[in-house]
C-alpha cells in the first residue's frame, strides 16, 4: 500500500482505488494529509498529475508536488490569477518599497549637501585641567549634586 501497509495514500483513498506498492502518489500524498491531494486533484486532475510525475526524474518529484500544491492552493484562493496574483502583489510591494527607499536616500543626500555648504564653526580650544576646578558652572557636577540634596 504505497509504502504504508496500514492505509492507502491520500490519492487512492480519495479516488477509492487500491493503493499498490508502486503507487506514484504514495510518497508525496500520505494518508494523514488528505487535503493536500484533494486540492491538487481539484485543480489539475489526478491523471494530469500522474503524467507529470512520471515524466520527471524521481529526485525532482517532491519539489514538483510541493509546487503543484502551492499553485493549487493559490488557484483555489484566487481562481482568476492564482499564484500570479500573489507574485504581482509582491512585485508591486517591492516597487513601492524601492520608491520609498529612493526618496529616503534623496532626502539624506539633500541633508548631507546642506551640511556641506554650511560654514564650519571652529570648535573652541579647551585646555585640560587635571584638577577639574575650572569647569563651567553647569558642568561642575560635584557642587551641583550637593545642592540637590
Amino acid at each position: 500500500m504505497g509504502g504504508n501497509s496500514k492505509s492507502p495514500c491520500a490519492s487512492c483513498k480519495l479516488l477509492r482505488r487500491r493503493c499498490s506498492k508502486d503507487c506514484i502518489f504514495a510518497p508525496y500524498f500520505p494518508s494523514d494529509d488528505p487535503h493536500k491531494f484533494a486540492v491538487v486533484h481539484k485543480v489539475f486532475g489526478a491523471s494530469n498529475v500522474s503524467k507529470m510525475l512520471q515524466e520527471l526524474p524521481v529526485q525532482q518529484r517532491a519539489d514538483a508536488v510541493s509546487s503543484l500544491v502551492y499553485e493549487a492552493n493559490a488557484r483555489v484562493r484566487d481562481p482568476v490569477y492564482g499564484c500570479v496574483g500573489a507574485i504581482s502583489y509582491l512585485q508591486n510591494q517591492v516597487s513601492e518599497l524601492q520608491m520609498l527607499l529612493d526618496v529616503a536616500q534623496a532626502e539624506m543626500l539633500c541633508i548631507q549637501m546642506q551640511h556641506m555648504h554650511e560654514p564650519v564653526m571652529p570648535l573652541p580650544a579647551f585646555q585640560i585641567d587635571p584638577d577639574h576646578n575650572n569647569l563651567p558652572q553647569y558642568l561642575n557636577l560635584a557642587s551641583s549634586s550637593s545642592n540637590l540634596m
